[in-house]
């Protein structure tokens, strides 16, 4: 049975742990500020591997949120936040359907490296989602996930925004926020901002034959720019990290839906 404990969001833990029993402790984060704005509340959960009593215990955090005026919306987040949590190595595998059963199936993961690794060695995972940007009835979430499995290298971190249209309380995907028939062009700005990209990090022309430009479609729509974000090894090597390609807003006119680029 994994045990879990529960944190509230102001600081304070509860004393002790309690048995898996599904419930969890949730706390206001994000109050509401205008009609139209989203309510979230904080969802702290920590998972420690059953039967582990020591320091050196394999864990899972989850540091969510939750949208009390609407249960789609948080079952949506929770969705996208276990998927992203599986990283590179379970792509044909189905997600977990609570934060329990990814954490089951993680300490299930992590048993079996166990057995080759060193005591001092152990596992980690971490599923995040804070509010990465709030303008013009635009709720951007960044979704984080962090996951280690002892003997690796290193961990892998992933991110993955979620764009909520407060208007329609819908999800927005990229396909959304681009005009119809402006993908190509989309494209040709991300190649400009890759390149100014390069440029700034004083990468040459080799580096980029290395690590070629892919699509992408991981936006983030802020007031002067959008953010495009790839993961560790989409487009550079695990050392630089996870880029972020810019493109102002004033580009985008004619490319994106006026709604997306503060022109509505």
């Amino acid at each position: 049975m994994v045990r879990l404990t529960t944190v509230m969001s102001a600081g304070a833990m509860i004393a002790g742990s309690v048995w898996l029993s599904g419930c969890h402790t949730s706390s206001p984060s994000h109050e509401q500020e205008e009609p139209l704005a989203l309510a979230t509340l904080a969802v702290e959960q920590q998972f420690v591997a059953p039967g582990c009593e020591g320091e050196r215990c394999s864990t899972v955090r989850i540091s969510a949120l939750e949208f009390p005026q609407d249960e789609a919306l948080t079952q949506q987040l929770q969705e996208r936040l276990l998927t992203l949590g599986m990283g590179i190595t379970e792509e044909q595998a189905e997600p977990a359907a609570s934060w329990e059963a990814y954490a089951q199936h993680f300490f299930e993961l992590a048993e079996e490296g166990n057995r080759l690794t060193p005591p001092e060695m152990t596992s980690e995972a971490m599923l995040e989602a804070t509010v990465h940007a709030h303008h013009d009835d635009l709720l951007v979430l960044e979704l984080n996930s962090y996951v280690y499995h002892a003997g690796q290298a290193h961990g892998l971190p992933m991110t993955a925004f979620m764009v909520i249209d407060e208007r329609r309380r819908a999800v927005v995907e990229a396909e959304d926020m681009l005009l119809d028939g402006q993908e190509a062009a989309f494209d040709t700005l991300l190649t400009e901002a890759h390149q100014r990209w390069a440029s700034e990090m004083g990468q040459d022309e080799q580096f980029l034959a290395n690590w070629p430009l892919s699509p992408s479609r991981n936006i983030a729509p802020l007031e002067e720019a959008w953010e495009v974000k790839y993961n560790v090894y989409d487009i550079a090597p695990y050392a630089v990290g996870q880029p972020t390609l810019t493109i102002p807003v004033e580009a985008l006119d004619g490319v994106a839906k006026p709604r997306f680029i503060g022109a509505e």
